[in-house]
C-alpha cells in the first residue's frame, strides 16, 4: 500500500480552522475536557438516505461528495463555531440544490430536505476520535424519506474534508494539529 503524504497547503487550511475551535478545549488542561464541552464545540453534518436499498444507499454517497466538496470551500474562514453556523445557515439553499441535482442525475424523483437543529446523537467515532452521547448542533440532509442508514462526520472543526485519494493510497497526517486531536480524545 502507498503512503500519501497530504502537502501542507491543502491540509493546512482546514486545519488551521479546528484550530481555533479545538485551542478553547485544551485552555488549561485537556483531560477535563467534558463531553457537553465537546458536543458544544462541533456541528455535526448527516446525511440520511432515503432507505437502506443499495440504490439509495450509493446515491446517499454521491450526495455525500457533492456536499463536502462544497463545503470544504465555504467553510474556509470559518475561525469559531458562531461563524460555520452562520455559513451553514446561509449556504442551505446551496447545499439542497448539490443534493437535488444529484439525485436527478442518478435518477431519482425524491427531493432532499435539509434543516439545522440540535439534536441527541449516541457515542459515534470518527477516524479514532470519539463522540460522546449528547446534544450536538447539525445539519441534517434528509434524502427522500430520510428513513435509511446515514453517513455521518464533523462539518465543523472540518474533520471530514479530506482529499480524495487514489485506490491503495493511505493518508499520513502529520501536524501539530493532530497531535492535538489525539491528546483531547486521548
Amino acid at each position: 500500500m502507498k503512503t500519501k503524504y497530504i502537502t501542507k497547503k491543502r491540509l493546512f487550511t482546514a486545519l488551521v480552522i479546528a484550530a481555533v475551535a479545538l485551542l478553547t478545549l485544551c485552555a488549561c488542561d485537556v483531560k477535563n475536557v467534558s463531553r457537553q464541552e465537546i458536543a458544544d464545540s462541533c456541528i455535526r453534518i448527516h446525511i440520511r438516505a432515503n432507505s437502506n436499498c443499495d440504490a439509495d444507499q450509493t446515491v446517499k454517497l454521491a450526495v455525500r461528495d457533492g456536499i463536502t466538496a462544497y463545503l470544504e470551500t465555504a467553510l474556509v474562514g470559518c475561525s469559531d463555531k458562531k461563524q460555520a453556523f452562520s455559513v451553514l445557515e446561509r449556504e442551505k439553499g446551496n447545499l439542497i440544490k448539490i443534493a437535488d441535482g444529484t439525485l436527478a442525475e442518478n435518477g431519482f424523483e425524491y427531493k432532499s430536505s435539509i434543516r439545522i437543529d440540535n439534536e441527541y446523537f449516541p457515542v459515534r467515532n470518527y477516524d479514532g476520535y470519539e463522540f460522546p452521547e449528547g446534544n450536538y448542533d447539525a445539519v441534517v440532509i434528509n434524502l427522500g424519506s430520510g428513513s435509511g442508514d446515514n453517513w455521518w462526520c464533523v462539518a465543523f472543526p472540518p474533520l471530514c474534508f479530506v482529499p480524495d485519494t487514489q485506490e491503495g493510497e493511505k493518508i499520513v497526517y502529520k501536524s501539530w494539529i493532530k497531535e492535538l486531536l489525539d491528546k483531547i480524545f486521548g
